[in-house]
């Protein structure tokens, strides 16, 4: 830019308030004149003090030797052929302190045409920024990677290198394609040409498994974010890669597991009720034979008790299918209120009058299934009844927020839990009472309904009121895996 012919002051006065530092210098790098804005850049406090003084006192050696050739040049150049230039230098203040900054050189028209404007704007902000991104850009423990717009590789991380097996220098510059399977490498060409169109934030792939390709050979399932950024130049991208192998194999392995336990239940279920129907009809057929009237009372009562434990191994096996069942989540979602929940377990298990019952509940509605979180609450009321050991007692029910969760808490007065066998409980068929009625499944059941909702069920042995204390952690807002299924 050229400033016409006007006297200095004029000058000075359209420079004196503008919002970066400006100087008046001559061939030599001789400062006449300096604004405000330039004395705080440079550590100054009066901008008469940079008056007379030499340009690079300022620079370094090779700065000052760099802006002494370009100052030279500038001068010698015929004035109506003379252009501005932009470059960087580290400026060091009066107190000692460095920075960069921009420095900008224009040439001054008409009887001033000895004397040049230099233009100081400090980059120490734009530097410390750029610094905080590099360090979170290569210390973040997520794969980051920049691509340019013809899909080639600007920045990487470490956490990416460490995905897919390569140096952080055999991957810059390299066709973003490398890191692909080949059967995606054509359709990925036209997404990433209809993304460039029209950028913005969001997951790559929805509803899809994606695979990157490891260095090995090997694919990798991976989750990627994907977002814009703002430059200059030419356009950018980010993509945020996450290596999902562990989550898959948890997945893949619970998965076998669920199925083979449901295999196995029906397997039992099958091969057990055959022989237990057999031995009732054996045991029915010899009670008509021998007839009722001859049998003793204690034949009689031992027929009775070879009935009875019939029938609890024929509701063992049915426990049994509803624990391989209870691990897939129900997709049925209602609004619940939690007190309806709660006066709903408690009149599905019968509490006696003896017991007095407190209800505290200090959270909002949730979504939610309502069968296995119903089904739980009334295991617990129900277990705080039957362990109890007493023949009446105190039970308080309460529910509170805490995070993403809705945290109900069962507790009671009575006996408690021994310590050391507050995991126990939750083994299937352990009775934590043997005196009481029950097959040991109710915890073991609530636990597997919880955890495949994404919740979890702990227990305290001894609790505020001096009996066992369950705490049930329900998911108000689900996570993207269990979103997404």
């Amino acid at each position: 830019m050229t400033l016409a012919t006007q006297p200095a002051v004029d000058i000075h006065a359209a420079l004196e308030r503008a919002p970066i530092g400006a100087m008046i210098v001559d061939p030599a790098g001789v400062v006449s004149w300096a604004n405000g804005a330039a004395a705080d850049i440079l550590g100054e406090s009066d901008p008469a003090a940079l008056r007379h003084s030499l340009l690079y006192i300022w620079l370094n050696e090779d700065d000052a030797e760099i802006l002494r050739q370009l100052l030279d040049v500038h001068f010698t150049t015929p004035a109506d052929a003379r252009a501005g230039w932009t470059r960087q230098f580290g400026l060091i203040a009066a107190d000692g302190s460095y920075q960069t900054a921009e420095l900008t050189f224009t040439p001054i028209a008409g009887e001033f045409e000895r004397r040049a404007i230099l233009y100081i704007q400090s980059l120490t902000r734009q530097v410390t920024a750029e610094r905080r991104f590099t360090q979170i850009f290569d210390n973040l423990p997520l794969g980051l990677i920049v691509v340019d717009g013809r899909q080639r590789i600007v920045q990487v991380n470490a956490s990416l290198t460490a995905i897919f097996g390569y140096a952080i220098d055999e991957l810059i510059g390299q066709p973003l394609e490398m890191l692909l399977p080949d059967r995606y490498r054509e359709a990925h060409g036209r997404h990433f040409t209809g993304y460039s169109a029209a950028p913005s934030s969001r997951m790559m792939g929805s509803g899809r498994d994606l695979t990157g390709l490891h260095r090995s050979g090997q694919e990798i399932p991976v989750e990627i974010a994907l977002t814009g950024l703002e430059n200059i130049s030419q356009p950018l991208f980010l993509a945020i890669v996450t290596d999902i192998s562990g989550r898959k194999r948890s997945e893949n392995a619970l998965q076998q597991t669920n199925a083979q336990l449901e295999e196995f239940s029906y397997v039992a279920s099958h091969d057990l009720r055959s022989p237990l129907r057999g031995i009732g009809d054996l045991v029915s057929w010899i009670r008509e034979d021998l007839g009722e009237d001859n049998l003793k009372e204690d034949v009689r009562h031992n027929f009775d008790r070879i009935a009875l434990r019939i029938s609890r191994c024929e509701q063992m096996i049915d426990d049994l299918l509803r624990y391989a069942r209870a691990g897939v989540r129900d997709p049925h979602m209602e609004r619940i209120d939690p007190r309806d929940l709660v006066d709903e377990a408690m009149s599905m298990a019968m509490i006696p009058e003896s017991f007095t019952v407190e209800i505290d509940i200090a959270g909002d509605t949730l979504t939610a299934p309502r069968a296995p979180l119903s089904t739980s609450l009334r295991n617990l009321v129900a277990n705080a009844v039957k362990h109890h050991g007493g023949r009446g007692g105190h039970i308080r029910i309460s529910m509170r927020e805490e995070g993403r969760f809705s945290v109900f808490i069962v507790e009671d007065d009575g006996k408690g839990i021994a310590a050391g066998n507050e995991e126990r409980v939750f083994k299937l068929f352990h009775r934590a009472s043997p005196g009481t009625e029950g097959d040991g499944v109710g915890l073991a059941f609530s636990r597997r309904m919880i955890n495949a909702h994404g919740g979890m069920i702990t227990v305290q042995g001894k609790g505020p009121l001096g009996g066992a204390r369950f705490e049930i952690h329900w998911p108000r807002i689900l996570l993207r895996e269990f979103d997404d299924e």
